[in-house]
């Protein structure tokens, strides 16, 4: 049997990889609905199985079938973009769940093409000291018991849809397990099953229905094709017996790398040497979906792949014709990522991916059937159920192409002597190039405090009547030590301490117009409550992934410059202090470049300031208790018009010892001496709120809530870890500070000896524009990038002005403005990149400078 195919605009007839099966036991793939043939989908093998003898091998799937990764990829990720239409807004609330071993890479693609959603997969291997949060068993595998261990069990506890993704359905059994066991613990009104190919009879649709119908929740199904597999009486019997047929006679010659094994073959020649590469991965990003991947862990990826593949290109050398990126097992995903980047940046003239597995298939070397040759090896990582043989298929050389290198891909916990001597030994006869690249094996940060409840308390006639209160919490004594990641905050406990109290538990949001109404109806503080905190559509956090990959050196740079600037003027050992949430940021990478280039381990705090009523004062009596006031040097992220920069002058000027003068990674107002840059550009921790600043919310001061020996307050939005990117946009700036070097040593030295006194010019701009519009405030006029992103996150903005001619830098802004329906209007002559103006005529309140309401004209 012949069938068709289009492959980069040519037709091509091949023999269908089933027909040696269908000849031989009758059976053959129904197609039905529309998509892709079963046919160009799936091909047919035979193996040793008591429930299920015949086996879909996936071409597309990149398990069995060495296949492009472009294909691999692009078939999970279209279907993430399918879930992604089919949810909108809901989303933002999903978790993708895969099926190990062989959905591992799919579904992890699927949620790639999903957007916001954190991804987790089934596993088989236990790992000590992460708690299961459920399992379920798989009725025609050969291995079973599928564990859920993801490292913040809060992962699988929400109420958002749930999609669940595999190579195939057959009877739903697998779907129908997963969910009972997963309602029961955490019930949700929506489920989507995702998988390759539907092939489930018409009474196992109906039985998915029913079952559905039961629980009470919707069930939406999209798989890439579907239809059914015919199976004539007995073909159990004749499958097994024709398995053990071959097997006997040895023609599946099977390749065993250990000599004297029955049916096996060892290969005499001298073992070529092996390359390894210890792979740069990129800090803190897991090595798959296993305890959870994030939002933020694949943006970290997403920028280091370049650098990854060129590791592995340089490790294969010039013109390495074929290569074969061989994954392991459940290690599917990030062998794909990389044999993606691979073949993107020509590294090879063809790069194509599979898997090991340790599912036994019978190989019959006929181009009719779907596994033509197979490797058999000794398990290398200890499995839990015993060693065991694992096998790789479709590697070895049939009708003369084989591949001219083959990188086999493993985690660290999987390099051990046995992978030598196994798998890498039974590779190398067959290529002629064996690469070793190890990804780093994550380890989980199980550890999470439980904060102690304290009793409610009631608010204050002079707190916001309009807001309600609820059980505060408390984690430390008054002006105790600083709260610190992870109980508080996604960063690393060492990056920063907050001078805050912990109101994670206290509902203070409120939609934005009824937040600043209720402000201007009573005359009630910002500071008394919280905007709702702003969550990124799919297309959004694009944006901001393409925004941090082209602004990261320049952020880098930026970086490096103010904090080689405060060294060399302000202090050799100084003393970080950002005002959060904007600047701590800034000031986790200020102290990283102080490690990096210095060696230093530069304290780092973050407080409250608030517009109108000044810094935590307990926040700097608790400073002056523990540093030299003197080493203290106060972070922030950017300048608008300076209004900050006042409010600190202001406050400080009741405390002695310290610098008033604040640093800024952006100074595009000219309002501060010490700075990374005057450039209005964009810096990516603007495009986003909690999620790139530790989860941390807007600080609170609230009379009911902070008392007069107690530290300004702000909420961790632990709810949102799936999509954080606080240390990925970190990490991601950080790994280009070596490259940065050079140039940020001169700009320092050019810095040290220029004329830096502030001119305002920001200043004055604000005033003009204030005057020309008939706002008569400044305070609602928000100028530079940093700014009217905030405008537009969280207040109800009434127009953007643009520099004419303006690129990249406001893409966000232009996207976000498309979205709140905000008129983008561009202008001549403006000292900033873009401005973002709030007007009481036109919104249902504003704050002054004051931080109360400004009254309607």
């Amino acid at each position: 049997m012949t069938m068709t195919m289009t492959r980069k605009g040519k037709t091509i007839e091949a023999v269908w990889s089933g027909t040696w099966v269908a000849d031989r036991l009758g059976v053959s793939l129904e197609d039905s609905g529309e998509g892709p043939r079963l046919t160009e989908l799936l091909g047919l093998a035979l193996r040793r199985n008591p429930k299920r003898a015949h086996l879909l091998v996936s071409q597309v799937l990149g398990k069995h079938v060495p296949q492009s990764p472009e294909v691999v990829y692009g078939a999970g990720f279209g279907l993430g973009e399918r879930i992604r239409e089919l949810l909108g807004e809901d989303g933002a609330a999903a978790v993708v769940l895969g099926y190990a071993e062989t959905a591992t890479g799919l579904g992890h693609c699927v949620a790639d093409g999903l957007g916001p959603a954190p991804y987790l997969h089934s596993t088989r291997r236990p790992v000590a000291g992460v708690e299961q949060a459920g399992g379920f068993e798989e009725a025609h595998s050969h291995a079973t018991s599928h564990l859920l261990l993801p490292e913040d069990p809060r992962l699988l506890a929400g109420s958002g849809p749930l999609v669940l993704v595999d190579d195939e359905f057959s009877t739903g059994n697998t779907v129908l397990n997963t969910i009972r066991d997963l309602h029961a613990r955490h019930p949700r009104s929506h489920y989507v099953v995702v998988a390759l190919v539907d092939m489930r009879s018409a009474a196992d649709r109906d039985r998915l229905t029913a079952f559905a119908a039961e629980l009470g929740a919707r069930v939406d199904l999209i798989a890439l094709a579907s239809g059914t597999v015919s199976l004539p009486d007995g073909v159990l019997a004749k499958g097994q017996a024709l398995v053990e047929e071959y097997e006997k006679a040895g023609q599946d010659q099977p390749l065993r790398h250990s000599v004297g094994e029955a049916g096996g073959t060892a290969s005499a020649e001298v073992p070529r040497p092996i390359t390894r590469v210890d792979l740069d991965w990129p800090a803190e990003v897991p090595d798959g979906g296993r305890h959870g991947f994030t939002p933020a862990h694949r943006t970290a990826l997403e920028a280091a792949l370049p650098a990854l593949a060129g590791q592995l290109g340089a490790a294969l050398g010039t013109e390495p014709g074929r290569v074969l990126v061989l994954g392991n097992e459940e290690l599917m995903y990030a062998p794909l990522r990389l044999a993606k980047a691979l073949e993107e940046a020509g590294a090879a003239r063809e790069v194509r991916f599979s898997t090991t597995t340790r599912s036994p298939v019978l190989a019959v070397d006929d181009p009719g059937y779907a596994i033509r040759t197979r490797l058999v090896f000794p398990a290398h990582d200890a499995p839990a159920d015993g060693p065991g043989d694992r096998y790789a298929y479709n590697v070895r050389a049939t009708d003369g192409a084989g591949f001219d290198a083959v990188v086999a891909v493993v985690d660290s916990a999987g390099d051990t002597p046995e992978l030598h001597t196994g798998l890498l030994a039974a590779l190398a006869p067959h290529t002629g190039h064996v690469v070793l690249a190890v990804v780093p094996s994550y380890t989980p940060d199980r550890r999470e405090p439980k904060p102690i409840m304290t009793e409610p308390t009631l608010p204050t006639e002079s707190s916001a009547s309009t807001l309600p209160t609820e059980p505060t919490l408390q984690t430390v004594p008054t002006l105790g030590e600083p709260l610190r990641g992870p109980a508080f905050s996604s960063y690393a406990p060492e990056d920063v301490g907050w001078l805050l109290q912990d109101f994670s538990d206290v509902e203070l949001e409120a939609p934005t117009e009824e937040r600043e109404e209720a402000i201007q109806a009573g005359g009630a503080h910002y500071a008394e409550s919280l905007p709702v905190e702003y969550q990124p559509s799919p297309q959004y956090q694009e944006l901001y992934g393409s925004a941090l990959a082209a602004s990261a050196v320049r952020v880098a740079r930026a970086v490096g410059t103010v904090t080689e600037t405060v060294l060399a003027e302000r202090s050799p050992s100084p003393v970080l202090v950002s005002l959060a949430r904007a600047g701590t940021p800034v000031g986790v990478l200020m102290r990283r470049w102080a490690r990096a280039r210095h060696g230093l381990d530069l304290p780092h705090y973050a407080v409250s300031i608030v517009r109108g009523r000044g810094i935590d004062a307990n926040a700097l009596r608790w400073l002056a208790a523990h540093h030299d006031p003197a080493d203290i040097v106060f972070v922030d992220g950017w300048t608008g018009k300076g209004a900050i920069t006042r409010e600190l002058r202001e406050a400080l000027a009741e405390f002695e010892g310290f610098d008033p003068e604040i640093v800024v990674l952006a100074d595009p107002g000219s309002c501060v001496p010490t700075y990374g840059t005057r450039e209005d550009f964009l810096i990516p921790s603007a495009c986003l709120n909690s999620t790139v600043s530790g989860l941390i919310s807007r600080t609170v001061l609230r009379s009911d809530l902070v008392g007069p020996a107690d530290f300004h307050g702000a909420k961790f939005y632990r709810e949102l870890a799936g999509a954080d990117v606080s240390v990925a946009f970190v990490d991601t700036v950080a790994a280009h500070f070596d490259a940065v070097a050079d140039a940020v040593d001169e700009e320092v030295k050019e810095l040290l000896a220029a004329d830096r006194t502030p001119t305002w010019e920001g200043w004055a701009a604000v005033e003009r524009i204030s005057e020309e519009y008939g706002i008569h405030d400044v305070n609602l006029v928000k100028p530079g990038v940093g700014e009217t992103t905030r405008v537009l996150l969280r207040r109800v903005p009434w127009k953007i002005l643009a520099q004419r001619g303006a690129g990249a830098d406001l893409d966000h802004v232009r996207l976000l403005a498309e979205q709140r329906g905000v008129p983008v209007e561009e202008v001549d002559g403006l000292p900033y990149t873009c401005v973002g103006l709030i007007h009481p005529r036109y919104t249902r309140g504003a704050t002054g400078a004051d931080g109360k309401a400004v009254a309607s004209k």
